[in-house]
C-alpha cells in the first residue's frame, strides 16, 4: 500500500481544526453548571483532537493539544483550573500516546500497563488536587467516606486499572471511527 504525502497545508488545517473544535468542547464543558457533563465535553474534545492524528501528523496532534490547552486556559478555565488538570495530564495525551504506540509497534501489552500506571497516577493526581486528598459529602455516610480515604490507594489501583483497559479499548475504536472519517473528507 502506498504510502500518500499529505501537504503541509492539509496538516495545520487539520491540527487547527482539531484545536478549535477542542478548545470549544473543554470551554463549553467548563463552563456547564454540571461537572456530570464535563465527561461528555472531555470525550467530544479527545474525539477532536484525533484529527491530525488520524493522518500520522503527530507533531500537529500535540501542537493541537498544547494550543487546546492554552486557548481554553485563557478563554476562562483559569478560575476551575482544577477541572482542566485530568485532561492536561492524561486525556488529551493518551490518542497522541495510541498513536505513537504504533506507530514505532511498542508491544501491546507493555503499552497497557504503562498507561494503566499512567492513569492510576492521574487519578491520585486528581484526588490530592481537586479533593485535597480527603473525599467527603453530604449524601454518604461519614463512615464510607472514612474507609474510601483510608483505601484510596487500593481502589484507585485495583478498580482505576481495570477502568482504564475498557477506556483504552474504546479509544482504539474511536481512532478507527475518526480515521474512516477524515479519510472520507480527503479523497
Amino acid at each position: 500500500m502506498k504510502d500518500k504525502k499529505y501537504s503541509k497545508s492539509f496538516e495545520i488545517a487539520l491540527s487547527a481544526l482539531s484545536c478549535a473544535f477542542a478548545v470549544g468542547f473543554l470551554s463549553l464543558g467548563l463552563l456547564s453548571t454540571g461537572d456530570y457533563l464535563l465527561g461528555l465535553w472531555y470525550m467530544l474534545a479527545i474525539l477532536a483532537l484525533m484529527l491530525p492524528l488520524s493522518k500520522q501528523f503527530i507533531l500537529g496532534g500535540f501542537l493541537a493539544y498544547a494550543g487546546t490547552l492554552i486557548l481554553t486556559v485563557v478563554l476562562g478555565a483559569a478560575v476551575q483550573f482544577w477541572n482542566l488538570v485530568p485532561f492536561a495530564m492524561f486525556f488529551g495525551l493518551h490518542p497522541l500516546a495510541n498513536c505513537l504506540q504504533i506507530r514505532f509497534k511498542i508491544n501491546r501489552w507493555l503499552a497497557l500497563a504503562v498507561k494503566a500506571l499512567w492513569f492510576d497516577c492521574t487519578l491520585l493526581a486528581g484526588y490530592f488536587l481537586v479533593f485535597g486528598g480527603v473525599l467527603g459529602g453530604s449524601f454518604l455516610s461519614a463512615e464510607f467516606y472514612e474507609i474510601l480515604n483510608k483505601y484510596i490507594y487500593v481502589f484507585i489501583f485495583c478498580l482505576g486499572s481495570p477502568a482504564f483497559f475498557v477506556y483504552d479499548y474504546l479509544i482504539f475504536k474511536c481512532q478507527s471511527m475518526v480515521n474512516m472519517f477524515v479519510r472520507r473528507i480527503k479523497k
